[in-house]
């Protein structure tokens, strides 16, 4: 139970307490706080203990229940928490729980019921003890206490008739009966020195509905008597203390009052006369200026007060001891027993007993009445008397005995009583001789209720034993038997029962949350059947904090409706409205149904709320959910649909996901274009253009929009029901700050809100969303300012210092907060599809369409500028388009076939050189400008990817402002080109070093080119056959010469491939001339077109040079190292590159060709080409990298090695490929000779060996012409020779030297010989360390020598 002001010990004895009445209308308490004595049966002194009587007006008539209900009903209504009052904080467990300690409106109830309890048949607590003048009410004994006042008006009366009369009295009611009380000492003159408080105001007109604010002065509260409201009058020596309360006996406004139009005659039969509390508050309110006691002097109080002390000690208290002596004696007489009840007592105790009965055993005999004088009753009677003067061991012991006499004749209403007082005396015994007997009260309490059906005196038994019990720490015992009482009767008394029981579980040792929740719903439920709206709501606010947050949600949306309902009826409508909101934000488990209901009980709320005020603040409404980080805003304007053959670009939409890759790339694109228009450096305020910003993108800057351009914001919303929702007339609040320049510095920010002439905003009429549906809205705003409270955007957690890394903090998010610039350019770039299925092309395609370019704005800015003219990468008008061809072709004569036709240019005038960026191209306006409005038409060239599959090609468009804008330098429009590539041709190539060290000019160096053609295509894309048109080469070192030979079923003028055919091509490779080599610095190439027709591409003009030098972008744009200069010692690395630079080549080859489609039957010649880049002599190249993959094993799991790095720099010795090259051998000799062996037995063949070297330092070679007898050649020869003259050379050849031996081989008989013997060994000039070269590359040199 809630912790009291009252203890248990002080509680009882202010309940029971000696009544006495007087004919009089005034109704008052007294309070002895100092002690007072008597005596007992046996003369022994007792003392009472801040003895208390009530003294009230007689009634003739008992209360009626009605009324009673009545006023117990308006006394807890009364009475509710005090505003600001500072809760109690209990922890259990997780919970943290704000409690209200006491609970004042149940003490009221409680002490409210206790003394209006109408007197009784079966026990003597509520009888009167003074006076006998009526029927009723009940007397305690027939001779009962009277006691004459003379009231004395000393300012009105005269005293010496006043003083007669008194003697009078005396004489016939004898001193001890009668007393002169003098009042009213002074005039009512207010003008008197003397100003006296009024001693009623505080009390008069107060309604017996009491607050939970007590006295503040002492002890003393309002009680009332069993009829009625008592006033409390307090005397302690001292103080004098008077409270009266508004409601006599009769339950009528007090006679003090003055008020004329009161009736004192009336009687109220029923709760429907009685006045209601509001006729009260305006009765208080209209005599609140009429003041009381102004007669009284300070001398009259003191006479009040001796007054009742000597009604009290000369009479009342002699009465008392004089009727229990008598009691004691008649019952000593009747009994036979000995002269002191106490020896009867023990020696009845310590005789043998006979066992009691229980309650369901007994008859239920509840109507037996016992006559006055039956000897039980007057054992009960004295046991009544005992424990009103709190002599509690007496009564005990008389109760006990009253018990045993009730229960052996089965008068259960008569026992129970006895049973409920014997456990109470037995608890108020001093010093706690026996413990307290439970099951006493448990007995009485279920006799009141089951067989006396009195659930009245039930009530009271549990409201005292639960005091006891709470009193004892028992707290699951006192919760157990407020809750057995509670039933459907009476609602008001059920709630605050369970209400004390929900108070019993939290104040356990180990509380009891839940439970106390439980029940706190349940006594809120029945103070809403009771009508106690307030203290329902109370309740169930209470029980929502263990709810709350728990998973509970059931429970949670049934206390919030209810609070809701509660909340709305009391008026306080901003607590309804949160509550019904609660219910729809928490994800609900509702039925469908349900859910409709909350949603309509909020809606009608919140309509009575906005009706209340209409001019207040925009609704924060509850649904739907709006996911705040998902918002979107895009700036600009939506993708311009497709208009036949004219598409516009794709650019930025919110239909885009975001990509993370994607974005990476962009970004990357328009740091290249940025980088190269300020000339290689990228600005340190550059910041990538966003068009749309999300949760991924940055936002810890202010977006910038352009003025005139709409802003869209994209709002995630979720309807979590399983009810649709329909919002209408929906649009974004924004608010702007414009800024008016008034001073060169100085400048006037001014705040508009919601002006419709500055900013359009779109309105969407209606919007739909299903049951637990996710969906967006997309809303459109004209250049504004955008502040969305309800849009509140949470940034991204900082973690870069160590503060922050230790906190949560969060950055700011901007993309709801853009600035709006000055008017710029506006970019539509269209694509134009001259050939049906540009996005369908085959690897390696070449294809032409045209772009438009168009300036959407129709004022402001006048123009804009992509950047410098560069007509010569894409011309307009490209000569490829007379001949129906893609290329520029020259027709040349037959003699042309099969011989390389040679033209140059340079890859700057392609815009690729040495640190520049291949992928950025300069878009060739005719005046470099844009007019507003205006539009131009371009070509561009496509080829296709290298791979097969579909690929997305991203175009970034770059554009400026000629009127440069301090906010936005630049803009960027995106486009993403998806294209599939359908399989072509595969082509590979290798090179390797000519037998034939010289050409027709005399030079060395020749090279062999390996071409391998295979159509991979299956005419899945139509294709017949390809034609091999072309073949090129482009280097700054090298070109093709001429065709050798070709093999595969190739016709020589026809080199056309069917699907799944391959053609081999052998091209003989040489160096360019000395006026065609270009410098280190130079970028120009030397290209060689040897051609299979004749039409001659030209493979230096565009587009094959534009894709030939883009192919190469990745190599071009890197600046080359400078060759350092040669110096007499070389460090191992140098000569390693030297050595390797033997191994490697420069030479580029371009496969062109023509396909012929059939499509919707037209035949179709599509054209193309393939690229392979040759590095290494002796390595097969392929022309595209990325068409080839492997799958790798994922690796196994190996324990932990430790390793030594390895070495990253150049091996000290070459591997014996890079050493083949080093040196080139060749033997020139006859294929045959013819000697006369019977003339001269030796024959002599003169042999020239021709050695070359390949790199560009000095070398010393060492020819051995020793023969080695373990070489695997030997075995093959049939005979032997020998070589004459000098066996071993020593030369030094300089870079690229070509020198010749002249040597003589001698055979002694025919045969077929090998000439290939000599061995040749190979060093740098200035190394020591000799490598030999390995001629396993070279073919046998056979000779046939004859005899003639």
């Amino acid at each position: 139970m809630a912790q009291c002001v009252q203890s248990v010990q002080e509680l009882i004895p202010d309940s029971f307490v000696p009544c006495v009445t007087r004919l009089s209308d005034f109704t008052f308490a007294f309070y002895f706080h100092a002690l007072v004595h008597m005596r007992d049966p046996n003369n022994q002194l007792h003392v009472i203990k801040n003895l208390k009587i009530a003294v009230s007006n007689i009634t003739t008539q008992p209360p009626q229940p009605g009324a009673i209900r009545k006023l117990l009903n308006d006394v807890v209504s009364g009475s509710q928490p005090a505003e600001g009052l500072v809760a109690n904080v209990i922890t259990a467990g997780d919970y943290d729980l704000n409690l209200s300690a006491t609970t004042p409106w149940f003490e009221s109830y409680r002490e409210t019921f206790l003394q209006s309890m109408p007197a009784s048949d079966h026990e003597f607590l509520n009888h009167y003890l003074h006076n006998n003048d009526y029927s009723y009410p009940k007397w305690f004994i027939p001779n009962t206490l009277k006691y004459y006042v003379l009231l004395h008006d000393v300012s009105a009366g005269d005293e010496q008739r006043a003083e007669s009369i008194y003697e009078e009295m005396k004489q016939k009611y004898g001193t001890q009966g009668c007393y002169l009380l003098k009042i009213n000492s002074r005039t009512s003159n207010r003008a008197s020195d003397e100003q006296i408080p009024d001693p009623w105001s505080q009390y008069l007109q107060k309604n017996s509905i009491q607050n939970q604010e007590s006295c503040e002065d002492g002890p003393c509260t309002i009680t009332s008597n069993k009829n009625s409201d008592s006033n409390l009058l307090s005397l302690d020596g001292l103080d004098n203390e008077v409270k009266v309360d508004g409601l006599p006996n009769n339950f009528r406004a007090h006679p003090l009052q003055l008020d004329p139009s009161s009736d004192s005659s009336n009687s109220i039969d029923g709760p429907d006369h009685v006045k209601s509390t509001s006729s009260l508050h305006e009765t208080k309110k209209a005599n609140a200026g009429i003041i009381h006691g102004a007669c009284l002097t300070l001398t009259d109080h003191d006479r009040i007060r001796q007054f009742i002390q000597e009604f009290t000690f000369r009479g009342l208290l002699p009465h008392i001891e004089k009727t229990i002596r008598q009691l004691n004696d008649q019952l000593i007489s009747r009994k036979g027993l000995s002269r002191s009840l106490f020896s009867a007592t023990k020696k009845w105790f310590s005789g043998s007993k006979v066992p009691e009965k229980s309650v369901n055993e007994l008859k239920n005999t509840s109507g037996l009445l016992y006559p006055p004088e039956a000897p039980e009753l007057q054992i009960r009677k004295m046991a009544d008397l005992c424990f009103l003067v709190q002599h509690y061991d007496l009564a005990y012991s008389c109760y006990h005995t009253a018990k045993k006499d009730f229960l052996n004749d089965q008068a259960m209403l008569y026992a129970a009583g006895a049973l409920e007082m014997a456990a109470v005396s037995a608890f108020l015994q001093p010093g706690a001789p026996r413990p307290y007997p439970a099951h006493y009260m448990d007995t009485a309490i279920q006799t009141y209720r089951d067989i006396c059906k009195n659930m009245v005196l039930a009530e009271r038994c549990v409201l005292l034993s639960a005091e006891i019990l709470k009193s004892q720490g028992k707290y699951s015992e006192a919760a157990a038997l407020l809750i057995r009482l509670t039933s459907e009767d009476s609602d008001l008394r059920s709630a605050l029962l369970l209400e004390q029981a929900a108070h019993c579980f939290i104040n356990m040792k180990s509380p009891m949350v839940r439970k106390y929740a439980f029940h706190m719903i349940l006594a809120g439920h029945r103070f809403s059947k009771a009508g106690q709206k307030k203290h329902a709501l109370r309740c169930y606010c209470q029980a929502m904090q263990v709810y709350k947050g728990k998973g509970w949600s059931l429970a949670e949306d049934h206390i919030n409706f209810t609070i809701g309902r509660q909340s709305y009826t009391l008026r306080q409508l901003d607590n309804a409205v949160s509550a019904f909101r609660h219910i729809l934000i928490n994800e609900s488990k509702q039925s469908a149904a349900q859910q409709g209901a909350f949603l309509r009980e909020y809606l009608y709320v919140y309509k009575n709320v906005s009706q209340l005020s209409p001019d207040g603040p925009l609704p924060q409404l509850p649904l739907p959910y709006i996911n705040s980080s998902a918002t979107r805003v895009f700036f600009g304007h939506d993708r311009r649909p497709a208009d036949g053959e004219k598409q516009a670009a794709t650019h930025v939409s919110l239909d885009q996901e975001y990509d993370s890759e994607s974005s990476q790339q962009w970004r990357e694109l328009e740091e290249q274009v940025v980088s190269v228009v300020n000339r290689g450096v990228l600005p340190s305020n550059f910041h990538p253009t966003q068009y749309c910003l999300n949760s991924y993108s940055d936002n810890s800057r202010f977006p910038l929009a352009v003025v005139e351009e709409p802003i869209t914001v994209e709002v995630a919303f979720r309807n979590p029901l399983k009810v649709p929702l329909l919002l209408t007339d929906l649009s974004l609040l924004w608010k702007f700050q414009p800024k008016y320049v008034s001073g060169k510095d100085n400048e006037e920010v001014k705040e508009l809100v919601s002006e419709p002439e500055m900013i359009g905003t779109e309105v969407i009429s209606e919007f739909l969303i299903n049951s637990e549906e996710s969906k967006v809205v997309i809303t459109l705003l004209l250049f504004c300012h955008i502040f969305l409270k309800d849009l509140e955007i949470q940034g991204p957690r900082l973690n870069n210092t160590k503060e922050e890394k230790t906190s949560i903090k969060y950055g700011p998010d901007r993309r709801l907060d853009p600035i709006i610039t000055e008017e710029m350019p506006l970019l539509e770039v269209f694509h134009f599809l001259k050939f049906h299925g540009l996005n369908r092309l085959l690897c390696g395609e070449i294809r032409k369409a045209y772009v438009e370019f168009v300036n959407v704005v129709s004022k402001r800015p006048e123009f804009f500028t992509f950047g410098g003219n560069t007509a010569v990468l894409t011309p307009l008008s490209p000569s490829a388009s007379e001949n129906c061809s893609a290329y520029k072709t020259v027709v040349t004569d037959s003699t042309s076939v099969c011989t390389a036709l040679v033209s140059s240019a340079s890859s700057v005038d392609f815009g690729i050189g040495i640190g520049s960026q291949p992928e950025v191209i300069s878009v060739p306006l005719p005046d470099t400008v844009l007019l507003p409005g205006a539009s131009v038409q371009l070509p561009m060239w496509l080829r296709g990817p290298d791979a097969e599959g579909v690929h997305e090609i991203n175009f970034l468009f770059y554009y400026e402002s000629v009127k440069k804008q301090p906010k936005i330098r630049h803009r960027i429009l995106r486009h993403t080109a998806v294209i599939c590539t359908s399989r072509s041709l595969n082509v590979r190539a290798t090179v390797c070093r000519s037998n034939s060290l010289e050409d027709e000019e005399g030079r060395g160096g020749n090279m062999l080119v390996f071409v391998d053609v295979e159509n991979t295509n299956t005419s899945e894309a139509g294709v017949k056959e390809f034609h091999i048109v072309q073949v090129s080469s482009s280097s700054k070192h090298w070109k093709l010469q001429k065709s050798i030979f070709e093999i595969y079923s190739l016709l020589f003028l026809d080199a056309k491939l069917a699907s799944r055919e391959k053609g081999k091509f052998c091209f003989k490779a040489t160096q360019c001339k000395e006026e065609e080599v270009a410098t280190e610095a130079s970028e120009k190439y030397t290209f060689a077109d040897i051609i299979f027709g004749n039409e001659q591409i030209v493979s230096s003009a565009s587009p094959c040079a534009d894709f030939f030098y883009r192919s190469l972008s990745s190599e071009l744009k890197k600046p080359q190292a400078q060759s350092s200069m040669h110096t007499e010692k070389q460090s191992v690395e140098d000569v390693m590159r030297l050595i390797q630079k033997c191994n490697e080549v420069d030479l580029n080859i371009v496969v062109l060709w023509k396909a012929y489609v059939v499509e919707d039957s037209k035949q179709l010649i599509l054209e193309g080409q393939h690229h392979v880049v040759l590095r290494t002599i002796g390595k097969e190249a392929v022309f595209s990298l990325s068409y080839f993959f492997f799958f790798q094993e994922p690796p196994e799991m190996e324990l932990l090695k430790f390793f030594r790095p390895e070495n990253t720099t150049v091996s000290s010795r070459p591997s014996a490929e890079q050493l083949s090259n080093l040196i080139k051998t060749s033997l020139h000799y006859p294929e045959s000779f013819n000697h006369p062996f019977h003339q001269k037995s030796l024959c002599l063949v003169p042999v020239t060996l021709l050695l070359s070297n390949c790199s560009k330092a000095n070398v010393d070679v060492i020819v051995d012409l020793r023969h080695k007898t373990t070489s695997p050649e030997a075995l093959e020869i049939h005979g032997s020779f020998t070589w004459l003259g000098q066996t071993q050379y020593k030369l030094q050849l300089k870079s690229q030297e070509i020198h010749s031996l002249q040597l003589k081989a001698c055979f002694v008989h025919t045969g077929v010989y090998n000439l290939g013997t000599p061995r040749v060994f190979a060093k740098l000039s200035d190394q020591v360390t000799v490598f030999e070269t390995s001629q396993q590359s070279s073919m046998p040199a056979l000779i046939i020598i004859n005899n003639v």
